[in-house]
């Protein structure tokens, strides 16, 4: 079984509290950037850290979330959240960068490493646009936290659309009266996978998690929405993995 994304057919159990309910943004729809970088050797984060992220805030780009997986894979994995106002700003991103100066002098370093000593192999992108019923990112409590990365595929455009539709009119105040508390939900407009929809979860531990998700499976609101026509057949495939920040992420 591979262990970053994995079909999921059945909910954990646990017994931790459920977790406070969550606020929906209600503010212009929003679009993101996921990043999945694929490390080498003992590479550092000191390019994100100290260039990237910096440069990116002086962009107006605020709220960059930068994780790694839980537990010991290889090679390793980074995942960079980048939030956009607009797609106009994700467009301009990379000029805007050759032009920072204070970027080019950070990034010097990192820019000029020979390619036996790159501090990652290459990187995936997909671009998302945020849902119309979560329409902006949230921001946890600064925190011990984990987060859950989740992507649900469907076998047709039509099949995602209607999940995502599901989403809208009831599964994410599903979400918020059992303690799944949402990041972000974005339908994948560029990426792999396709047709797919992407959301990240947060929680204060594995514990509350498994308690949650479990409350979720035997929520009465959930097993009346989920038996809907409308929302048959929606998702083929689920892929999962765990995630933590970092000491410099912003979510």
């Amino acid at each position: 079984m591979n262990r970053r994304t994995f079909v999921s057919s059945t909910l954990m159990a646990g017994t931790a509290a459920v977790a406070e309910p969550f606020s929906i943004p209600t503010e212009t729809t929003a679009y993101f950037e996921l990043r999945v970088y694929e490390l080498k050797g003992n590479a550092q984060e000191t390019y994100l850290k100290s260039a990237l992220v910096p440069a990116l805030n002086r962009q107006g780009i605020k709220n960059v979330g930068v994780f790694r997986e839980m537990g010991k894979g290889e090679p390793p994995l980074l995942y960079v959240l980048i939030p956009y106002a607009t797609i106009t700003a994700f467009t301009e991103v990379n000029s805007r960068l050759a032009k920072d100066s204070e970027y080019q002098k950070a990034s010097e370093n990192y820019r000029n490493l020979s390619p036996d000593k790159a501090s990652y192999a290459r990187y995936k992108s997909s671009f998302m646009q945020a849902f119309a019923g979560f329409p902006q990112i949230a921001i946890p409590k600064n925190e011990s936290r984990i987060f859950e990365l989740r992507t649900y595929e469907g076998f047709s455009e039509d099949a995602v659309q209607r999940k995502i539709a599901m989403f809208n009119d009831a599964e994410i105040k599903v979400f918020n009266n059992v303690g799944l508390t949402p990041v972000f939900f974005g339908e994948v407009k560029i990426g792999d996978s396709l047709p797919c929809l992407t959301y990240l979860l947060t929680f204060p531990s594995m514990e509350v998690r498994d308690a949650n998700w479990k409350k979720f499976g035997s929520d009465a609101d959930w097993k009346r929405i989920s038996g809907l026509p409308e929302y048959a057949n929606t998702v083929s495939r689920i892929q999962r993995v765990f995630l933590e920040p970092v000491s410099f992420s912003q979510i």
